[in-house]
């Protein structure tokens, strides 16, 4: 069984009705509640104040990737909202993830700070001809971590292929959160980087991102039942 507190229900949608009838077919379920850009810009922050309301811990998945002056004081306003975590792209730098991790240690609410590694979108190929970085995709994700670890944050992105090497480096307490999780009769749409549930949780992911195979199902509460199974 996978515990139901391990996995981040990803709400993909800009409607507030589709996301509000999810979070009432899911309540009373344990799990996280990812509200993506899609939703955040579509719903406003009034989305944020109902899951948590409804019982539901909740990751605010904005990416957040600025200089780091505007990332700090972004986060100083949205660290008004009840989320649980909120996540940068490490891409943006030391500095950045710093004021970051600054803003988030010095508001009222606690709440976890996650740099985005490499999206589970990329490939090796992608990077290396678009982003111009050399070498394996993997060894871009541990890096990030590293630096990541060292500004402060509590965690990263990744995918749950790498978590066990960022484990390695960066301590068993240091959070790894990770999108592009399929269950086996479930297909990749634009997701690279991929495993089932239970292949993430077996590989030893703190948190996986689900959305898709859960909320497009006919019965969302029982496509979840089924993945926690490990089916």
């Amino acid at each position: 069984m996978i515990p139901p507190e391990k996995v981040i229900i990803a709400l993909d949608t800009s409607d507030a009705r589709i996301a509000n009838s999810l979070l009432n077919q899911l309540k009373d379920q344990r799990v996280w509640i990812k509200i993506g850009m899609e939703l955040f810009y579509g719903a406003g922050p009034e989305i944020v104040r109902k899951a948590h309301h409804e019982g539901f811990k909740v990751f605010l998945d904005l990416k957040l990737h600025d200089i780091p002056n505007t990332v700090g004081q972004s986060l100083k306003a949205l660290a008004k909202l009840p989320f649980d975590m909120i996540n940068v792209h490490a891409a943006g730098g030391t500095d950045m993830m710093k004021r970051a991790s600054e803003a988030m240690k010095s508001s009222y609410h606690p709440h976890l700070l996650i740099a985005v590694t490499q999206l589970t979108s990329t490939t090796s190929e992608q990077m290396n001809l678009e982003q111009k970085i050399p070498g394996e995709l993997t060894l871009s994700v541990l890096h990030y971590a590293k630096l990541a670890k060292e500004s402060g944050c509590d965690g990263v992105v990744s995918s749950p292929l790498e978590v066990k090497l960022i484990k390695s480096i960066c301590g068993s307490d240091f959070l790894t959160v990770t999108p592009g999780i399929r269950p086996k009769n479930s297909g990749h749409q634009d997701q690279k980087r991929v495993t089932t549930p239970l292949e993430a949780f077996q590989l030893g992911t703190d948190y996986m991102v689900i959305g898709r195979p859960i909320t497009e199902a006919n019965n969302p509460k029982a496509a979840l039942l089924e993945i926690l199974r490990g089916e």
